[in-house]
């Protein structure tokens, strides 16, 4: 299997796969096909040029590399030549604008709106829609000083995102957080009432269904909603659409003069516009026709229209409004070298067609730097669209052509292979993630420290930094990993190496909300193989997340189902945790006769294990559970029996708590005296325990303790200045509590 041939280490990899050599590829990668140098005239003759391509490509395997080393210098010079400036669309804006202005039917009925106005840009991909639209909210962005939110509502593949992600994305960036695991309406109305009050512009991409748009509609008239699909939103009440088609031509022309620069659009204008004619005004295809260009300086505008119209005629070219796109992505593709044509059909396993260097060199089998010049390249081609330093977007119009490539000329099991690479290389990007949390000089840096450099962190802030910017993607990854399922065991890990990385840059509570779907995906993948255990822990931690969430009663059916499997694998650790688990259920629901009962369930597994720890636990809590039910008979046997599990486990701290709670039952059993004795043994235990936190709160326990059952009041007042002492001198070791709480986390509420 894939999994077990992989090896990336964030330096060059040795791929166990056939593939073109990257140290010499099979022609020169001059954005020109081997045949015709760009480097030679386009007076020389034929056999000229073929000889002067024939050096070129030598030269070109002597410098190595994804990318030949002339190649690379164009390309980047041609990268940094190209323009980002908007091209066109000045009737399409003022239409927009003006309909903002523009009276609804709510306003024309007499009423006031009920929700925000949506301006829907229709159009097929390619065509310059999602240009348009971010255009748009760039010139909007003052109108609205909330902010502008965008949200890509289709995944790359072209499935409808789910709207409680899109909705929990959007709630993260109102910096609003929701409950882990809350549903599509729940989810939706937070949204609303986020934005009550507001003024944001809401820029929602690539929309699938109206459905979609109506569920995140705010119900503030003074936030916009822009809305970019491919067709109608018919469900959506008083849209305003505007339909976009090619550009004009002077618009055209200025697009690709980005590109190629204004020398040669000047020397030849005609060719320029017939250029634009060919292409059909659409943007993504002159795009890519410029990008040919950039990356080869001596063709000229005729030459790239005269290459366009010798393409064979394709299946593509059936679909009239494909057509432009269709025969520019061929043009290009086809100057490609082999094994960069093979990157950038690779780039679609990327989650979401996002990637930056080390996913392109984990795809390809290369290093971090070739795969880092194989990006720009690819951005001066107009094959990839810039997203950030060192990131890049696949385009969603290219994403099917390049698909169609990947089927075609590829086979499964290398695909599989390089899926492989990239989730294992994610893997250690993550470890080294969670290894750059812990302390300076700790083992776990030493360890970050013999990792391989492009692995490696500086700083727990770089760490965290880079976890924040790419954590969309990498719970992509994770999804895309688990519903494949070919390659489960490295899913598995994927999951499990995200879990670390979040919890330790956020704490457990932090990432409550990214955690909740990440156990729901280990939960599919132990489903879908068979693994009771994988299958019962998954339900505990969700279980968990609901019953922190208030959904007591889902987290009661996950217990349950949780115990089901745990019983079923015969893992005596997770059936304990699930009985312990479900009697803290009931006792939330006030259940104390039932969460009695499995309480005592887990206590005779624990008790039959020898696992003192865990029994001081369970007698704690079977205490508590009976002092709520009135039960101080049985509670006080409950907390004597704790208290002796602590002793005999050398528990100081819990053994402190448990004789709190043994007096306490005695007080209210109506044994007084016996209580006092107990209260003064409770002092003398805090003063020990080397908890300074727990023995002030003990101090005062005694102290309240005395002056209700009559004891020395001196006793008491020495009590009180005690806890004041420990107070003011600030000696409270929070990190000592913490960790006498983790390891005998007994209940005290009864007292």
């Amino acid at each position: 299997m894939a999994e077990q041939a992989v090896d990336t280490d964030g330096g060059p990899a040795a791929p166990q796969e056939r593939q073109p050599s990257s140290a010499a590829p099979a022609s020169p990668a001059s954005g020109r096909p081997p045949q015709d140098d760009p480097t030679a005239s386009s007076d020389t003759p034929p056999r000229q040029r073929r000889a002067a391509s024939a050096a070129a490509g030598r030269a070109d395997a002597q410098d190595g590399g994804v990318w030949s080393g002339a190649t690379r210098a164009v390309l980047f010079a041609a990268a940094a030549s190209v323009g980002r400036g908007f091209a066109g669309r000045r009737r399409e804006l003022l239409a927009l604008r003006a309909d903002i202005e523009r009276a609804g039917l709510d306003t024309l009925a007499g009423r006031k709106a009920a929700r925000s106005r949506v301006l829907l840009i229709a159009g097929r991909p390619g065509w310059g829609r999602t240009a348009l639209a971010e255009e748009l909210a760039r010139r909007l962005a003052d109108d609205y000083p909330d902010g502008v939110l965008g949200a890509r509502l289709t995944t790359s593949a072209g499935d409808p995102v789910p709207t409680e992600r899109t909705a929990r994305e959007l709630l993260g960036r109102l910096g609003v957080t929701a409950p882990p695991g809350a549903d599509e309406d729940d989810l939706s109305e937070a949204l609303r009432a986020a934005l009550d009050g507001k003024r944001v512009l809401l820029l929602l991409d690539d929309v699938a269904g109206a459905e979609q748009v109506d569920a995140l509609l705010p119900d503030e008239p003074g936030c916009l909603v822009v809305a970019v699909s491919r067709g109608p939103l018919t469900g959506v009440p008083d849209v305003r659409p505007c339909t976009v088609g090619g550009l004009d031509v002077s618009a055209a022309v200025g697009l690709l003069a980005q590109y190629t620069g204004p020398t040669r659009i000047t020397c030849d204008p005609v060719a320029a516009q017939s250029l634009v004619e060919e292409c059909a005004g659409q943007p993504a295809a002159l795009v890519l026709v410029g990008g040919w260009l950039a990356a080869c300086p001596q063709a000229s505008v005729a030459d790239a229209l005269a290459r366009l119209r010798e393409l064979p005629p394709d299946e593509g070219d059936l679909d009239h409004g494909a057509r432009p796109l269709t025969r520019a992505f061929r043009l290009a593709f086809a100057a490609l070298p082999s094994a960069v044509a093979r990157m950038l059909r690779l780039l679609v396993l990327a989650p979401g067609g996002s990637a930056d260097a080390q996913i392109a060199s984990a795809l390809a089998g290369c290093s971090v730097a070739d795969g880092e010049a194989a990006l720009e390249g690819f951005a001066a081609y107009g094959m990839l669209r810039p997203r950030g330093p060192g990131r890049y977007q696949v385009p969603g119009c290219l994403y099917p052509l390049l698909r169609e490539r990947l089927a075609a000329e590829e086979r499964p099991a290398e695909v599989e292979l390089a899926r492989a690479r990239m989730l294992e290389r994610t893997v250690r990007q993550l470890h080294a993630c969670r290894l750059a949390a812990d302390p300076a000089g700790s083992p776990g840096r030493k360890k970050l420290a013999g990792m391989p450099k492009p692995l490696r962190f500086s700083s727990s802030a770089e760490a965290a930094g880079w976890l924040e910017e790419r954590l969309p993607t990498l719970i992509e990854a994770a999804r895309l990993a688990v519903e494949t399922g070919r390659l489960d065991t490295l899913a598995r890990r994927l999951v499990a190496a995200l879990t670390h990385a979040l919890t330790a840059h956020r704490g457990a509570a932090g990432a409550a909300v990214e955690l909740y779907g990440l156990h729901q995906l280990v939960l599919d993948v132990a489903r879908r193989r068979d693994l009771p255990v994988e299958r019962a822990a998954a339900l505990l931690n969700l279980g968990d997340l609901d019953g922190g969430a208030g959904r007591v009663d889902k987290a009661l059916a996950r217990y349950k189902s949780a115990l089901e499997a745990a019983r079923a694998s015969g893992d005596p650790y997770t059936t304990g945790r699930a009985l312990e688990s479900i009697g803290g259920t009931y006792e939330e629901l006030e259940d104390w006769h039932r969460a009695a009962d499995w309480y005592g369930r887990a206590l005779e597994l624990r008790l039959s294990r020898r696992d003192l720890p865990a029994a001081a636990r369970l007698y704690a809590r079977l205490g508590t559970v009976h002092g709520y039910a009135g039960k101080w008979g049985e509670a006080l046997r409950d907390w004597r029996a704790a208290s002796a599990a602590c002793r005999r486990a050398g528990d100081r701290p819990g053994y402190a708590q448990a004789l709190g709670g043994t007096a306490e039952a005695q007080e209210r059993a109506g044994r007084p005296k016996e209580a006092l004795r107990t209260w003064a043994e409770v002092a003398a235990a805090a003063r020990t325990c080397g908890d300074t936190r727990l023995h002030a709160d003990l101090a005062l326990h005694v102290a309240d303790a005395l002056d209700r059952l009559g004891g020395d009041p001196a006793v008491a007042r020495s009590l009180r200045r005690t806890a004041r002492r420990i107070e003011a001198d600030g000696a409270e070791d929070t990190g000592s509590s913490s960790q006498s709480d983790e390891r005998n986390p007994v209940d005290l509420r009864n007292q």
